[in-house]
This record gives structure tokens, sequence and C-alpha cells, in this order.
């Protein structure tokens, strides 16, 4: 079963479509998204922001003031910051991830946009970012936005995953082919 947008009808999805319809109907779109990129990125950053994320045990009191002070903190916008406040208090929060994607395919379908998730080993510059855009426009005749993420694991290279296709150019993976092809 299938919401618009082909969003799947999980509970990550409907969530992620009641964001999305707010932030439309608000005229805050890009605001939202841009709130939850950061969220991304803090949830990345940060250990300890991870775990209220991803814990079953917080009790809902304190997610929802720990929740306010990163939204005060990060300097989110008022939708996402009372969308955080819903997720803590119907304990949710272990749904982030899967909204932030979800709402992420809304908001580029809405824009005519696909979105390619890409893994680096360092931050990509401006001047990357532009050269990835134009590349993988090239390739699927759509504007393309990019979310990032830093994996000091992959070594270097990139991972970018577009739609259901994935490319590894990540040193590691290159490194593991290159020793199973020598234990072979």
């Amino acid at each position: 079963m299938e919401t618009s947008g082909g969003i799947q009808a999980s509970l990550g999805g409907r969530y992620a479509m009641a964001l999305f319809e707010l932030a439309r109907d608000e005229k805050q779109i890009d605001a939202v998204s841009a709130s939850l990129s950061t969220i991304n990125q803090a949830a990345t950053g940060s250990a300890d922001f991870a775990r209220l994320i991803a814990s079953p045990i917080v009790n809902r009191t304190d997610a929802a003031h720990a929740v306010a002070g990163v939204a005060a903190e990060l300097a989110l916008d008022p939708l996402t910051t009372k969308f955080l406040g819903v997720l803590a208090a119907n304990r949710r929060l272990r749904d982030l991830p899967a909204i932030m994607r979800a709402y992420r395919q809304l908001a580029a379908n809405y824009r005519g946009e696909t979105t390619a998730d890409v893994i680096s080993a360092h931050p990509l510059d401006a001047d990357q970012l532009d050269a990835l855009k134009t590349r993988l426009k090239a390739q699927t005749g759509k504007d393309v936005s990019i979310e990032t993420t830093v994996d000091p694991a992959i070594l270097g290279g990139l991972i970018v995953r577009l739609g259901s296709r994935q490319v590894d150019g990540s040193i590691r993976t290159k490194l593991n082919m290159l020793a199973h092809a020598m234990k072979g």
C-alpha cells in the first residue's frame, strides 16, 4: 500500500506525509527541509543526540524537554520544532530517520527533483557538491538534491544512492574486493 509520491503507508511515511502537507500549506517546505538536514547532521555528529532519538526508554516528558532544547540550540523552524514535540509526546523519535527520508522524497517529488544520498569520508565542499549535482542531473534528466553523510570508515571516495541504485566507489569497498580476490 502506498500514498502519494510513492511513500509507503508505514508509520514513518504517514508522519512524513502529515509534516509535508503542513509545510506545503504554510509554504514552509524549504524551511522544514533545511531543519531536517540540520537534525540529520546533528544526529550524525552527536552520539548523545543519536541515542536520544533511538532510545525507547526515555520518558515522554524528558524527551520533549530534550527535543525543545535541541531545537532551540539548532535554530530549527517553528513547524519542525512543534513536529519534534509531537514525536516526543507520541514516543516516536526513533522513527525520525525514516520520517526524514520520506519527507525528503516527498519534497523532491513536489519540486520535480530526485534525491541522492551521498556518503563521503570527509565533508564535501560547495564545488564538489555542484559537480556531483551536474553529473547526476546529466544521468537522470532531473534536478537532484543531495543529502550528505560523513562516514570516515569508508576511508575515501563516495557511496551514492539514487532511488534503488547504489554506486559504491569507496576505498573501503575497493580494498575489501582486492582482499577477497587475493584470497581466491
